[in-house]
């Protein structure tokens, strides 16, 4: 019995101790502490999606025999590894890609084209080289801008959250043929613990991004 107090109590009190300590940092743990180390990001890039090339960036998966007047029937589905360029122009400088699929949701006939879209945008240029972020969500092709949500990242953007704007600029409804400006907009933590003032500038190339600390405490 003596060996078995000898071996256990130190133990119990070790969990104690940790216990303790654990309880006193989330008992101070404002969140004012986090969000110090919270940013704002901006990037602007060019999203492309191309059928009549060599190579096609896009597959439609065993389209339903309907509505044979819309580009993209109901239900269809679709397979993309599209180019992300710092420019409109498909050559310009390409700092990343977007992979995924989307789903048309619409019944409606014609070119009023409705999808729901899972997809991440992967970078390959600049500070977020080999950063990945999630976007999923409602596009309404033929809005002027549409909106859809961000719900996650890697790398320099892990608990990342925000919103993407995609605006075309120039589609081909038949051909399939678009290229569409997105600007992100993602919140996402600092690896350092100071806080920039705000500012906007050119990194790598022309990746923008724009930094605000009184956005990033809204």
């Amino acid at each position: 019995m003596a060996n078995f107090n000898t071996f256990f109590l130190p133990l119990t009190l070790s969990f104690l101790f940790a216990s303790l300590v654990s309880a006193t940092f989330y008992q101070t743990l404002s969140p004012d502490q986090l969000r110090s180390r919270e940013k704002l990001t901006h990037i602007r890039f060019y999203f492309h999606e191309q059928i009549t090339n060599e190579k096609p960036s896009l597959l439609i998966i065993d389209p339903p025999k309907i509505m044979a007047d819309s580009p993209l029937p109901f239900g269809s589905m679709v397979v993309i590894e599209n180019r992300l360029t710092i420019g409109p122009d498909v050559e310009s400088k390409r700092i990343g890609k977007a992979q995924g699929f989307y789903l048309s949701a619409t019944q409606r006939p014609g070119l009023d084209l409705e999808i729901v879209m899972s997809f991440t945008l992967t970078f390959l240029e600049g500070e977020f080289n080999g950063s990945t972020l999630c976007v999923s969500g409602r596009n309404e092709i033929m809005l002027p801008v549409r909106e859809m949500p961000i719900i996650g990242g890697t790398g320099a953007f892990r608990f990342a959250r925000g919103f993407v704007h995609a605006r075309s600029v120039k589609v081909d409804y038949h051909k399939g043929d678009a290229t569409v400006e997105y600007n992100v907009y993602v919140y996402h933590y600092s690896s350092t613990t100071t806080t920039t003032s705000s500012s906007h500038q050119h990194v790598n190339e022309g990746l923008n991004f724009m930094t605000d600390p009184i956005l990033s405490k809204i």
